[in-house]
């Protein structure tokens, strides 16, 4: 790897909505990952850049995919979701992906606003490395907020709904 290639990686990265990027040819090996996430603006801060490190193996989910194929982030401001009250259960996003609310484009979302749901019932999926993730309810109760937009790029641990419990 160049460090001319480094440096498009970086600029790729940069402009991309992604948190976390590897990636791996031969033995060396490149990591970018941002020191936080900002979730008022979708304006990306500086990546942190560990060392091209030598590697034996890699499982071949870990394989980065190939940095044009990232979405690029837009720099908009977001309106922030309103904080869901202490006695509600935040559903929380158990990997990065995009953030779908229903099964196909077009048709009703999952769940909406005061619906009621039960444990494993199905309230969104998320989309990650082309493999669509259902994303299930794991108490019963109303739903009292959607956090996420349709369509929006969603990060590890990032709250998804908030569930007023039964």
């Amino acid at each position: 790897m160049t460090i001319e290639e480094i440096k498009e990686l970086i600029q790729v990265f940069n402009e991309s909505g992604v948190a976390e990027l590897e990636v791996q040819r031969g033995d060396n090996r490149l990591r970018l990952r941002r020191a936080s996430v900002q979730h008022d603006l979708m304006v990306a801060p500086a990546p942190q850049v560990d060392a091209a490190v030598p590697v034996t193996a890699v499982a071949a989910s870990q394989a980065a995919a190939p940095a044009a194929n990232f979405p690029a982030a837009t720099a908009t401001a977001t309106a922030k979701a309103p904080e869901p009250d202490s006695g509600h259960v935040l559903v929380k996003s158990p990997i990065v992906g995009t953030y779908y609310e229903s099964p196909a484009p077009g048709a009703p979302p999952f769940v909406k606003v005061g619906d009621p749901v039960e444990p494993g019932q199905v309230l969104c999926i998320i989309e990650s490395m082309k493999l669509m993730n259902e994303i299930e309810s794991e108490v019963a109760g109303v739903i009292a907020s959607r956090l996420c937009e349709n369509g929006r790029p969603v990060e590890y641990g990032e709250a998804l709904f908030a569930i007023r419990p039964r």
